[in-house]
């Protein structure tokens, strides 16, 4: 009986052994880490795609832009996680609810572009409602509102991040306020 559970053990402890090495790189790549205070944006998508977000490439009434953070001291993109990505847009400041003013940049609001319901991404953009939608269930989130759901099944907003403006940088004042993802049954 004594020998069997050797056995068992050591298997365990090889299996283990194989498998969290992978884990533990993964989690130490700061490819994966969440936008941290500090970090920059850079632009992931059409013709500027990898340049730094600065304030004058934000209007207001414009369309959000879908950015990732960046690591300002090593030029590391944070681009090792879809949970990363970040909607970005400006929004008239009198329109802007208190608490989200609070975390804003002169009208700037960056929310996680990943759904809180089954963790969907490509949200559209309602310009006269300022209100994202994703597309796999019809979630609508209030951008002006601390991206508070206003209808469909998400169970939460938007996880926000507290922005500032640093030397015309949009960058990053904090971390994501809420998890980003799927919230776990």
């Amino acid at each position: 009986m004594e020998d069997r559970r050797t056995v068992i053990k050591a298997a365990l402890g090889v299996g283990l052994g194989a498998v969290l090495p992978e884990v533990t790189l993964a989690q130490a790549d700061p490819r994966n880490a969440r936008p941290q205070d500090g970090d920059r944006f850079v632009i992931t998508e059409g013709d500027r795609k990898g340049a730094v977000v600065k304030l004058d490439d934000l209007k207001t009434g414009a369309p959000p832009i879908t950015v990732m953070p960046q690591d300002p001291a090593n030029g590391t993109v944070r681009d090792g996680s879809r949970l990363n990505q970040i909607l970005m847009v400006r929004i008239d400041e009198a329109r802007l609810k208190d608490d989200t003013k609070a975390r804003a940049a002169q009208g700037v609001v960056a929310y996680s572009a990943v759904c809180t319901h089954t963790g969907c991404d490509g949200l559209s953009w309602a310009s006269d409602k300022l209100w994202f939608k994703c597309p796999c269930h019809e979630t609508e989130f209030d951008a002006a509102d601390s991206a508070r759901v206003v209808n469909g099944p998400a169970p939460r907003r938007l996880p926000a991040l507290p922005l500032k403006i640093v030397e015309g940088y949009v960058v990053a004042a904090g971390a994501f306020i809420g998890r980003a993802g799927v919230t776990a049954p």
